[in-house]
């Protein structure tokens, strides 16, 4: 485990957290001393009013504890209002959904470029079950793009009725409550918080027949067994999410963007213990039990494990590259060409901005986009400069 040096929280902070806390004691006391670390990490992030994302703390740009592509640069939401725009002029019409909204910068940027390109959805919808973030989003996007605040419609679940839509969901599966293993020997143990001496411990128990069985789906599939002691994660959930957005469209397409690896790599031997991170004011630690409520707790993606999930939904998975060759691809240098101005300044900045969202070093590798299609026949835009997703089989 690292060493923490992290910020003191304030006294008004540590007693949110002490709330949170002795929720989650409670519910560790409830199901006989023990609690599965995707439970955890649901409480800690989502529980009602004390969760990281539930609560009122600013968690998105300079102030909060990190900073999305939305909120690095427009350039980002711009370019990624090309496709969006190509697949609804395609489809003759439909809606944008988007999860996962933030800070709202994303949709009013966005929405503002489809304006220009004269190519409006019906509705821009935004998956929000956060109060906090509803309003933020809101404020965001009427003061940006005031006219269009009507076609914005919040939604606390999917709509009943099918529809025609482009599936947006920038850094959302990194932020699914994830199921934690241990391989030991023979066993497969799956990994949870337990109270000793009153306070939050993570503890292994033996593992039921689900995660044993996938474990085991895995090694097969990566060619090798873990070895002793080797600590992962399973994101349970992507499946009935997607699920939920397949039966949810008529037609349409989904982009997924986030950060992580196929199967091969996110499962390297040297990746012995994981890939969860927390962060809290810009400062990335690996101690989930440390203040919950107060930190984000985010796991990379494992894409191979998403493409199945979509397969069996019943998307066609179109395509698989880094963040830098989709928003090449999807023209983010002609983007950068046009605003250019005869500001020196604005000129850096818009280089500085470019190079941030696409260079190895920063996010253009780290960061994956998946493509998927449901019942629309047209090559979707994004995966012609390189498309990897052979690297998902």
């Amino acid at each position: 485990m690292q060493k923490l040096e992290l910020p003191e929280p304030s006294r008004e902070e540590q007693q949110h957290s002490d709330r949170l806390v002795e929720l989650i004691k409670g519910e560790i006391e409830q199901s006989g001393g023990w609690i599965d670390f995707a439970r955890f990490m649901e409480l800690a992030l989502y529980a009602p009013g004390l969760g990281y994302y539930s609560a009122g703390q600013q968690k998105f740009g300079e102030q909060g504890d990190f900073i999305t592509a939305p909120e690095i640069s427009p350039l980002f939401s711009q370019t990624l209002a090309n496709p969006v725009a190509d697949i609804l002029i395609a489809m003759q019409g439909g809606d944008v959904m988007e999860f996962g909204a933030g800070s709202g910068a994303m949709a009013a940027e966005c929405l503002a470029a489809l304006q220009r390109k004269n190519v409006l959805p019906d509705r821009y919808l935004i998956v929000e079950l956060s109060a906090e973030l509803r309003e933020r989003q809101k404020q965001i996007i009427m003061a940006r793009v005031p006219d269009l605040i009507e076609r914005v419609q919040w939604l606390d679940a999917l709509p009943e009725q099918k529809i025609k839509a482009v599936v947006l969901a920038n850094e959302v599966l990194d932020a699914m409550p994830v199921q934690r293993f241990v391989r030991n020997q023979e066993a497969v143990q799956c990994l949870g918080v337990a109270l000793q001496d009153d306070k939050l411990v993570l503890k292994s128990v033996e593992s039921d027949a689900q995660l044993k069985a996938r474990v085991e789906a895995i090694e097969k599939n990566i060619g090798r067994e873990f070895c002793q002691a080797y600590s992962s994660e399973i994101n349970f959930n992507a499946q009935p999410w997607l699920q939920s957005i397949a039966d949810t469209l008529d037609q349409g397409a989904v982009y997924l963007i986030d950060y992580g690896y196929p199967q091969s790599e996110y499962y390297l031997p040297d990746r012995i213990m994981g890939t969860l991170m927390c962060y809290y004011q810009h400062r990335a630690h690996d101690n989930t039990l440390w203040y919950p409520g107060l930190q984000d707790i985010t796991s990379f993606v494992d894409f191979t494990l998403v493409a199945e999930a979509a397969v069996d939904a019943g998307f066609e998975v179109e395509g698989f590259t880094s963040q830098a060759n989709f928003l090449i691809d999807c023209g983010l240098p002609q983007l950068v060409e046009e605003l250019m101005s005869t500001d020196i300044k604005q000129q850096i900045q818009l280089v500085q901005q470019m190079k941030t969202l696409t260079l190895p070093s920063e996010m253009g590798e780290r960061f994956k986009v998946l493509g998927l299609t449901k019942h629309l026949h047209m090559d979707i835009p994004g995966f012609g400069l390189r498309n990897n997703v052979l690297k998902l089989s």
